[in-house]
């Protein structure tokens, strides 16, 4: 363990190195997040959200601010840094803090250009709740077709944009993703020990990964229940 700092590591990439500190500036990104990771399952929820954000702010301390810092998704100390700063984003974003969620997930787009942490799906629900359409339409297209976040985004934003829902993509959500559109219509969306073992499980059934994105998305549809009455009467 030692002070984080950049090192080249070929054209355009770099990985985390540590070097001695004498000023006691010891930190370990893959530390930090297996700390994180322990808080978690220990119940300690806000202890393991600061655990990640001081983590996301030691990497904003070694990335300049200008010029372009890619880091080596192979090596594992930069691997550590990128998911604990993507781990922050989710922390923000499930808090509603649109601006600071916006702020890491484009943070970790530029140092993991491949996004590896698929970073660009929370990003774009963020854009919708800030009503950054421009921004959502920059990066919309980089969200893989065959996603569900493909169809409810692309519902939401135009539902935000002009207060109407696209006919088609409403055919698409009851037909092709039918599982999903059942979840978001239920009145309850049980955390059942059935759906734990079910979404654990190698092979998860839709009706459980349905259930999983409800989860994740639900305090959207709290703080913005317009949509899913829209949803409704469609």
């Amino acid at each position: 363990m030692g002070k984080p700092v950049l090192k080249p590591a070929g054209y355009d990439c770099y990985v985390i190195d540590y070097v001695p500190s004498a000023g006691g500036d010891d930190f370990d990104f893959g530390v930090e997040l297996e700390r994180a990771r322990r808080q978690e399952a220990e119940g300690d929820f806000e202890g393991a959200c600061n655990t990640r954000l001081h983590s996301f702010q030691r990497l904003v301390d070694i990335v300049p601010d200008e010029g372009e810092t890619i880091l080596d998704w192979d090596d594992a100390n930069s691997q550590a840094a990128i998911v604990t700063g993507y781990c922050s984003g989710i922390d923000h974003f499930l808090a509603g803090d649109w601006e600071m969620a916006a702020a890491i997930f484009e943070m970790i787009l530029d140092i993991d250009p491949e996004d590896h942490m698929e970073a660009t799906v929370p990003l774009a629900y963020v854009y919708v709740a800030m009503e950054e359409f421009e921004s959502f339409d920059d990066i919309i297209n980089d969200v893989n077709d065959k996603y569900i976040d493909k169809v409810v985004l692309t519902l939401w934003y135009e539902f935000r944009k002009t207060g109407r829902l696209p006919h088609g993509e409403v055919v698409r959500l009851k037909s092709r993703f039918k599982p999903y559109y059942d979840e978001f219509m239920a009145v309850e969306h049980a955390v059942s020990e059935d759906y734990l073992k079910d979404i654990r499980s190698e092979r998860p059934s839709k009706e459980a990964l349905a259930r999983e994105l409800w989860l994740q998305t639900e305090h959207l549809w709290t703080m913005f229940p317009d949509f899913i009455e829209a949803l409704r009467r469609a």
